[in-house]
């Protein structure tokens, strides 16, 4: 049996702890003539312990990894049928950061093991059965390409390298060091986002993963690193009760559209990961929440 919650925290430094509680939220996003809204509110892993990293594998589906008996597996929650579903239970390891791999039915996962092993595994849904993608790196977080290119951010020494993996070839190169966590097709493009942390102003920054070449989008929020793209190509950044908007066809500078303060919202203090649907109408928050 496992010991403990296990995860590795990015920032300055990694390090492997016990989690605390967190929570995710789902949200109807509502837009208008003013702006966008935040309507319908619901606690969707209502949860004890760690719940995080969502990711719609549909528009109406949602995977996170979710704390059930001191370990943290792969759940995943329909919206319209309001139910949840486990897609792994491994024995002496956990899962971290699920997606879903293009052009199949599998789901990919970061897994830590007790011994500190930390590989990228391939998930069957239905067996539970699953497989290494990645044998020789050590990854923290990763988005598809397509499905046979995998960008992710790879644990080197104390910080995490960009780096562009193709399983057909078996080749991995890296692209920049020290970036973040938060990795992102981005809408109606063939380029994903990244955060550069290689200056003291963080920046999300673009990148083709077929040339290797990248661009400057904005500089983050400052000290925040989580963001979301939504269909029209908005950026959604959160920081402590705040959410942040920006479009870089549209705006010059973030702004604030959404401040959690009502009795709803009270338990949202402390915003982190961030999801939206493909279709531009859902939005998951993760937070730590008010005792």
């Amino acid at each position: 049996m496992r010991t403990g919650i296990l995860l590795f925290i990015l920032s300055y430094t990694i390090t492997t702890f016990s989690q605390g509680s967190t929570e995710i939220y789902l949200f109807e996003i509502i837009k208008n003539e003013e702006g966008i809204k935040l309507e319908n509110q619901k606690n969707i892993s209502n949860n004890e312990g760690y719940d995080n990293q969502p990711f719609f594998d549909s528009n109406q589906n949602i995977l996170f990894s979710s704390t059930r008996n001191q370990q943290t597996d792969i759940a995943s929650y329909s919206i319209n049928e309001e139910t949840l579903k486990w897609i792994s239970d491994t024995p002496n390891g956990s899962e971290y950061s699920p997606n879903k791999i293009p052009d199949s039915d599998g789901i990919s996962a970061i897994r830590l093991d007790t011994n500190g092993k930390q590989l990228l595994y391939c998930y069957d849904p239905e067996t539970r059965e699953s497989q290494v993608i990645l044998e020789d790196l050590k990854v923290g977080y990763h988005v598809w390409f397509n499905n046979h290119i995998i960008v992710s951010s790879v644990l080197e020494g104390s910080s995490l390298s960009l780096t562009v993996s193709d399983i057909n070839k078996n080749t991995n190169q890296i692209i920049q060091k020290n970036i973040g966590r938060s990795l992102h097709k981005i809408p109606n493009s063939d380029l994903i986002s990244y955060i550069s942390k290689e200056n003291q102003e963080w920046k999300i920054n673009s990148l083709d993963p077929l040339t290797g070449v990248t661009e400057t989008i904005i500089n983050t929020i400052p000290g925040a690193e989580d963001l979301c793209w939504l269909n029209d190509g908005t950026i959604i950044m959160g920081k402590y009760n705040k959410l942040f908007s920006y479009n870089p066809k549209t705006d010059q500078k973030w702004k604030t559209f959404y401040t959690f303060t009502g009795d709803d919202d009270k338990n949202i203090i402390a915003i982190t990961r961030l999801a939206a649907n493909a279709k531009g109408n859902l939005l998951a928050i993760v937070s730590d929440f008010a005792n």
